[in-house]
């Protein structure tokens, strides 16, 4: 394959999942716009959204990297099975997924308090990310999951796949479920 036909069928690939993406990250704009009047009850929110939509593309985009390696080198099929290395690696961006939500709470706190701004309270913070992270994770794990073997059965390479699915998921249901979180806590406390 030529260098030329290469780079369209990278592009042909990816542009509808751009597009797609575009759309997702309107929407996590308009969600975000819904929560505008949480931020005055939970001051230190708006800190933590950017860094947490980051996080997980971090943790998220690796775990599709991984799966994207397996499945070009027949290591992992494109399929909901048990197999030991699909188990790790979801495993392990589960708990990192958490473990960084619940890291986002506390270091915006701290960050906030030693700035001398106002910050909701540690728990409430925690609380929303602990939720937030939970429900994200659990979407992101099989949406990209389904997403990334779907294109690899189509003949799509998943290296262009995983980067769009990981920020588009990342963005809509990380929103979705801040607000959610938000809301439940506001409720419980």
């Amino acid at each position: 394959m030529s260098v030329r036909e290469e780079f369209w069928s990278i592009y042909r690939e990816a542009l509808p999942i751009l597009l797609i993406a575009l759309g997702g990250g309107l929407f996590a704009g308009l969600v975000l716009e819904g929560m505008v009047e949480s931020v005055e009850r939970f001051p230190g929110l708006l800190v933590m959204i950017p860094v947490f939509l980051a996080t997980r593309g971090n943790v998220y985009g690796a775990l599709g990297g991984r799966i994207s390696s397996g499945l070009h080198q027949g290591l992992i099929e494109p399929k909901f099975e048990r197999d030991q290395r699909l188990v790790n690696a979801v495993t392990a961006s589960f708990i990192n997924g958490i473990g960084i939500s619940l890291v986002i709470g506390v270091i915006t706190w701290l960050a906030l308090l030693l700035l001398g701004w106002e910050v909701a309270a540690l728990y409430e913070l925690v609380g929303i990310m602990l939720i937030a992270g939970v429900l994200t994770s659990v979407v992101l794990i099989f949406g990209l999951l389904a997403l990334i073997f779907a294109g690899f059965k189509y003949g799509y390479d998943p290296d262009n796949l995983v980067g769009p699915i990981v920020t588009t998921l990342g963005d809509i249901f990380g929103m979705v479920f801040m607000l959610f979180a938000i809301g439940l806590v506001e409720v419980l406390v």
